[in-house]
């Protein structure tokens, strides 16, 4: 009878084991506004949560207006690193492009390489995966008619090359957007389309945002 009991509480623990929930993936999303943006009610990240299964990820917003490269570098301990995450999306540069001009402030080009490979190492050096995004844009209109368009490409190219050299996946943004805008802007405005105001996404910005992290992501 004892040998029987035994029996009974091994393979009741086994079959409480077996169907101990999988643990979910915990992504972070590290950013500027249109990160802090992203967890409202339409934001890319709130809409994720419809496009990947709500068992298997845990979608956290670490967002920050006004933040640039190296905001996200002097606060990655206390708003990436400490919370262990799986994946880590690392979406900057409109600010380290747009301040330039609207602030006298901005980021040069190749600090902004150097911060953001740190952050690289640092978040893979914590075990989680990197995802990159180029920054999308500062105006709606063709490629080379808004302000910035130079500038964001350059940086974009710096993204794109990072990539490239770490193999890691890449969210293509700008140029998502940019090819939006060509088939959906014909009165070419610089606003309206994907952004509300130029640069913060609205609903179908978040939406074309979303769909094309959660297709990278779900194949972490």
């Amino acid at each position: 009878m004892k040998r029987l009991s035994t029996m009974f509480l091994v393979c009741s623990a086994l079959a409480l084991f077996s169907f101990t929930p999988a643990k979910k993936k915990k992504v972070i999303f590290f950013g500027d506004s249109i990160t802090q943006a992203g967890v409202g009610p339409e934001g890319y990240i709130t809409q994720m949560k419809s496009m990947l299964p709500a068992d298997g990820y845990e979608l956290i917003g670490a967002g920050i207006g006004g933040n640039k490269v190296y905001d996200l570098y002097l606060r990655m301990e206390d708003d990436v690193l400490n919370k262990q995450p799986d994946i880590v999306v690392i979406y900057i540069g409109v600010n380290d492009v747009w301040h330039k001009s609207s602030h006298g402030t901005g980021t040069d080009l190749d600090k902004f390489e150097k911060f953001y490979r740190a952050l690289i190492k640092k978040i893979q050096a914590g075990n989680a995966k990197v995802v990159l995004c180029t920054p999308a844009v500062i105006g709606e209109k063709k490629d080379g008619e808004n302000a910035q368009d130079a500038d964001l490409n350059k940086f974009s190219n710096v993204i794109r090359k990072i990539s490239e050299d770490t193999k890691l996946p890449l969210c293509d943004l700008r140029k998502l957007f940019m090819d939006y805008n060509l088939q959906h802007n014909a009165e070419n405005n610089e606003k309206g389309i994907l952004t509300s105001d130029r640069v913060h996404l609205n609903k179908e910005g978040n939406a074309l945002v979303a769909k094309n992290l959660a297709d990278i992501i779900a194949k972490l």
